[in-house]
């Protein structure tokens, strides 16, 4: 089954990389600009530019390797970039994935969504496959029309919602919750950390394997993929603080209404992940094997 992904560069195409070699089919990995993936790690994987703005160029890259399967994992994923750019956040979120269901549709390949917690209101939880969505920022609002357009798409697909992911910080990829807490405790920084916003974070490599094993199976439908501990961003803090033996007491607290930010954030967008674990067998690592993974990576990269 020949593959292509979009999205290489962010975290979770990081990780993909890693556990692509045993693909069982020619891999093609897209990114917009030069390949900044380390030459090591491409191994029997092809790289090609693709613009997922321009349909010209994504029917052109389609026409020339006619792949079996999509996953389709590149974003705008930061909120508040949303919130203030919405035509952008459109183009990017939405109808560059119209521009790829087309050219899939072309020759009938499997499609493979990477979606949001964001897509919910955040005023319940767990949230099942099946709930009621409601997004309550623009950025929710443009992966759930993409959502819609992926359920019309007439070949085989998968929608794959997730939740604050996070992993190691890899060349070209944003900070991501542990990182941040570990670089502001190190300095003696005293920070604020919202503790009334609760999700269930997921481990990069646990997401990356599961849209391999439900693309590779045509695991058509909706799919709820996250981590399986239900913490607040301040519960993150305080594990990374007692990990690395920084000093707990410089953080703080506080409320979401702490904060001045241009997109609001739904408060409450755990997932019930049951469907996952008994259709496909997926048992995502505790917060802690994989905060201690990524930790435990970062110690060894500076000799401590």
């Amino acid at each position: 089954m020949k593959l292509l992904i979009t999205g290489i560069h962010g975290l979770v195409g990081q990780y993909l990389i890693r556990i692509l070699h045993d693909w069982p089919g020619k891999v093609i990995v897209t990114g917009r600009g030069p390949c900044r993936i380390p030459a090591e790690w491409m191994k029997d994987i092809h790289f090609e530019q693709m613009d997922i703005t321009d349909p010209e160029n994504i029917h052109a890259v389609f026409e020339q390797f006619k792949p079996e399967a999509v996953i389709h994992a590149a974003a705008e994923a930061q909120p508040d970039t949303c919130e203030l750019n919405r035509e952008q956040a459109d183009l990017v979120n939405t109808r560059s994935t119209a521009f790829l269901l087309e050219a899939a549709e072309k020759h009938d390949s499997f499609f493979t969504y990477v979606s949001t917690d964001f897509v919910f209101p955040g005023t319940g939880g767990p949230y099942k496959e099946e709930d009621e969505t409601g997004p309550v920022n623009y950025y929710g609002l443009t992966k759930l029309r993409s959502e819609k357009l992926v359920r019309n798409y007439p070949h085989g697909w998968a929608i794959v919602r997730t939740v604050l992911v996070y992993g190691t910080t890899l060349v070209g990829t944003r900070t991501n919750i542990i990182s941040w807490v570990l670089g502001e405790l190190q300095k003696g920084k005293p920070i604020r950390v919202v503790g009334d916003q609760v999700r269930t974070p997921t481990f990069a490599g646990d997401l990356a394997a599961a849209l391999l094993l439900i693309t590779k199976g045509k695991y058509q439908g909706v799919w709820h993929i996250s981590g399986k501990d239900i913490l607040s961003p301040h519960d993150i803090a305080l594990m990374v603080a007692e990990y690395m033996q920084l000093d707990a007491s410089l953080i703080t607290k506080v409320d979401a209404s702490t904060f001045t930010q241009a997109a609001v954030r739904p408060l409450r967008t755990p997932f019930e992940i049951r469907k996952a674990r008994e259709l496909l067998g997926y048992e995502p690592m505790s917060f802690k094997e994989g905060m201690e993974i990524i930790l435990s990576n970062w110690q060894l990269a500076i000799g401590k």
